[in-house]
Order: structure tokens, then C-alpha cells, then sequence
């Protein structure tokens, strides 16, 4: 068969999609190539997840799945049927910020602000991923609680880019908030 014939797909069928999304159940249609990425921004105007590299190698698109942290523009919305997703706008807004966002306030844990939802849902998934003991690669035991040092903390967030460089002001905040949570 010819190349040219799958090409040809003048119609795309948007497929219904249902996530549970900041709490409330949403209801979506779109086309089965979507990132989940994608699908928040543009079809369930939550801009607050940023789109960086559209590559999985900056972080700013980080979201929480089920509780775990994932690169939402590595992943198709249609892979999330039933889900729960957490989004910046899901930890807080200006009036009521999550700890994790008063501590990046606090500690100027955000230069220009783009990578900051990234940054912040990362870290928050991170210590979620600490508490139930996963290791690292610097971990000095696989089995057992981490101690989140520096070191431990710059590597559990190496997956996340800041072009302004904030690293030491964002290990800060995340070292503040692992503190007021013990």
C-alpha cells in the first residue's frame, strides 16, 4: 500500500475523554494524538502548565498523575482515562497558596516564573516520592527513608530546567517546606 494512503486522513474523529482533573470531573473531546499537555492548555484553559521543549527535557510541563510526577508532553491525553491530575492550579491560587508555593515565595525560588508551576509540582511530587521511600541515585540506602540533603534534593530535581539559574533559592524552598512538614 502506498505510503500516500495513510497520509490521506482528511477526518479525525475526536475521541471523548474523561479525567478527573483539580478535583473536578471533566469531560473532553479531542484528537487521539494529543498530548495531555496539550489538552490542558488548549481544551481545558489551564495555562498554568507550561510548555518548554515539547521534549520531556525541561520539566516545565511537570504535572501529578495519580500522585506521581510526569512529563505531561511525553504522554497522549487519551492514555488518561479516569485519572486524577493535579495541576499548579490544583495546589493553590494567590489567595491560598500551598506550602510549597509560600516557600518558593519566600525564598525567591522563581526568577522569570516560567519554570516555577514545573518547579513547584516536582518538588511536590518528589517529596511525595521521598516519603514512600523510592531512592535515588545518590541515595545512600535503597531501603529506608532518603535524608534530603542539598545533594539529594539538586539530584531528585534534575529533571527540571531553570534558564535563570534559581537552583540555589529552589533547593531552599524545597528544604524549607521538607522541614515545616517533618
Amino acid at each position: 500500500m502506498p505510503l500516500a494512503a495513510f497520509e490521506d486522513i482528511s477526518e479525525r474523529i475526536p475521541m471523548p475523554i474523561s479525567l478527573k482533573v483539580n478535583g473536578v470531573e471533566r469531560t473532553l473531546e479531542c484528537d487521539t494524538r494529543v498530548s495531555l499537555l496539550d489538552a490542558l492548555r488548549d481544551h481545558l484553559d489551564l495555562p498554568g502548565t507550561k510548555k518548554g521543549c515539547d521534549h520531556g527535557q525541561c520539566g516545565a510541563c511537570t504535572i501529578l498523575v495519580n500522585g506521581r510526577r510526569i512529563n505531561s508532553c511525553l504522554t497522549l491525553a487519551v492514555m488518561h482515562e479516569g485519572d486524577e491530575i493535579t495541576t499548579i492550579e490544583g495546589l493553590g491560587g494567590p489567595e491560598d497558596l500551598s506550602p510549597m508555593q509560600r516557600d518558593f515565595v519566600s525564598c525567591d525560588g522563581y526568577q522569570c516564573g516560567y519554570c516555577t508551576p514545573g518547579q513547584i509540582m516536582s518538588a511536590t511530587g518528589m517529596l511525595a516520592e521521598a516519603r514512600d521511600g523510592m531512592p535515588s541515585h545518590v541515595s545512600e540506602s535503597l531501603i529506608g527513608k532518603a535524608n534530603l540533603s542539598d545533594a539529594e534534593i539538586a539530584e531528585r530535581m534534575s529533571g527540571n530546567l531553570c534558564r535563570c539559574s534559581a537552583y540555589p533559592f529552589i533547593r531552599e524552598a524545597i528544604a524549607r517546606n521538607t522541614e515545616q512538614s517533618q
